[in-house]
């Protein structure tokens, strides 16, 4: 692998390591990115590797919040932690309507959906339910404030939610914290929800695409695969730790405004181009 082609694989594990976790689209801006770096790569690896980088991110989410998502506690009384367990069968439950849904239409939603113009649209559409959402809940208490006030009834509803991220330019992160909020939780705990949903899914996605594509890797394709993931898993640790961060003084809008003005200008570069 050439030095132009290293750095191109840097810039996209470094913009899928922002992306995944702040609600505005990872699928989104990986296809824009697509049409500005060319990778000298097949269609097929292409469209895997897409996806596969996304392992990068998820190993953030696990060591960050790894406390709080290992159920065994080595060396205490009480070996397994039941409050871990009861929030993993209530992720398992918000997966089950994306992991369907997925499975069953993957191959033709890619078809129908991968490209600019459900972008931009996705893109506009979300920024305005953001800011929506967020003048609607202004003043409105949130009555779900820690992660073991989510009940199995609220995790499958949030899971219903997240299969409108199906459709490239929503955002996977977008759509569940929306839906988790209107659903009355605290933007923290709709933001550790869903990072914590994006562990068996995007686990799920991988796999799916691993399989499809073959399972069968040159040296480069490899090297490819994990310098993408290594860069995802460095830059998601510093997204989530801002995103946490700023969400704790300030609320999603300014992210649905980024999203209604990036839309735009997808809309305008497409059209003149």
């Amino acid at each position: 692998m050439d030095i132009l082609e290293l750095i191109k694989i840097i810039v996209l594990g470094f913009v899928e390591g922002i992306t995944e976790w702040l609600p505005i689209s990872s699928t989104g801006h990986m296809i824009l990115l697509d049409e500005f770096i060319k990778l000298n790569i097949s269609y097929e690896f292409k469209e895997m590797f897409f996806v596969v980088i996304q392992l990068g991110a998820i190993m953030a989410v696990v060591v960050l919040y790894f406390k709080k998502l290992f159920p065994f506690s080595i060396g205490k009384k009480n070996i397994i932690d039941k409050k871990i367990f009861n929030l993993w069968f209530k992720i398992v439950v918000a997966c089950l309507p994306a992991a369907v849904i997925g499975l069953l239409f993957d191959d033709k939603i890619d078809a129908l959906f991968y490209n600019y113009q459900t972008v931009s649209v996705m893109l506009i559409i979300y920024g305005i339910l953001f800011i929506i959402v967020e003048r609607r809940n202004k003043n409105r208490y949130t009555y779900i404030q820690q992660l073991e006030d989510i009940s199995y009834k609220t995790a499958l509803a949030i899971g219903f939610f997240q299969v409108l991220a199906l459709i490239p330019g929503t955002s996977r992160s977008g759509a569940t914290i929306i839906g988790a909020m209107i659903l009355g939780t605290s933007r923290t705990v709709a933001a550790e929800f869903t990072f914590f949903l994006a562990i068996p899914v995007m686990f799920g996605a991988s796999l799916l695409k691993l399989i499809k594509f073959g399972m069968v890797f040159t040296t480069n394709e490899i090297t490819m695969l994990i310098v993408g993931m290594i860069v995802a898993f460095i830059v998601s640790i510093l997204a989530i730790k801002f995103l946490m961060s700023y969400i704790k003084h300030h609320d999603f809008r300014i992210f649905g405004w980024y999203r209604i003005i990036l839309g735009i200008v997808v809309i305008i570069y497409f059209f003149i181009g």
